[in-house]
């Protein structure tokens, strides 16, 4: 398969990389690194960026941003990064990317634990990791031509904690080797309007 990895080089994506090209093609992407680069904040940048790559067979998005602030300090401002670029950002990716996706393509997004399981500071990233989650279970009976998508929500990496152990205390750390397992049965699979949760 041809698969086209966003965030490639990202403690997540480098392990999906790393799974996945042992069988596959892996056009490794990111903003300013890789083989190719896009800006998935911005709906121009992500067409340009698969007028270079032409067709597919799977799509994975190991990216997205969004703001970790006290709710108590937020505007809707602050909100805006996250609904941008790791929510609109994805949902783009399919929007755009079903042009150039060839029959039966999956699209693989990432979400996270605390669509599910929110921590102090994290209210923007546990509203767009459970819209992107619903929006995965939505489109997924709407999707021709037998395109599949799914998500995956990890839990905290093994190789985060030394920057994240105080945001995350009791939570069980996965290590990004096993998170890219869950990005394999996505892409590798039959399922779609799945959330696979590592952790």
């Amino acid at each position: 398969m041809k698969i086209l990895l966003i965030g490639a080089s990202g403690t997540i994506g480098s392990a999906v990389a790393e799974e996945l090209a042992k069988r596959h093609e892996v056009v490794r992407i990111g903003r300013t690194s890789g083989d190719l680069h896009v800006d998935i904040s911005k709906p121009e940048s992500i067409r340009q960026l698969f007028e270079q790559t032409g067709k597919f067979d799977a799509l994975v998005c190991a990216a997205g941003s969004v703001t970790f602030k006290a709710l108590g300090e937020m505007d809707s401002a602050d909100f805006d990064l996250g609904l941008q670029d790791k929510l609109m950002g994805q949902v783009n990716l399919l929007l755009i990317g079903r042009e150039f996706a060839n029959d039966g393509a999956s699209f693989t997004f990432t979400t996270g634990v605390l669509a599910h399981d929110p921590i102090r500071t994290g209210t923007s990233a546990s509203l767009v990791n459970g819209a992107i989650d619903a929006f995965v279970r939505a489109a997924a009976i709407e999707l021709p031509r037998g395109l599949r998508i799914n998500s995956i929500s990890p839990t905290v990496l093994v190789e985060a904690m030394d920057s994240y152990a105080p945001y995350f205390r009791g939570f069980k750390p996965v290590p990004a080797a096993e998170v890219a397992l869950a990005y394999a049965k996505s892409v590798e699979g039959l399922q779609t309007g799945q959330t696979y949760r590592v952790g």
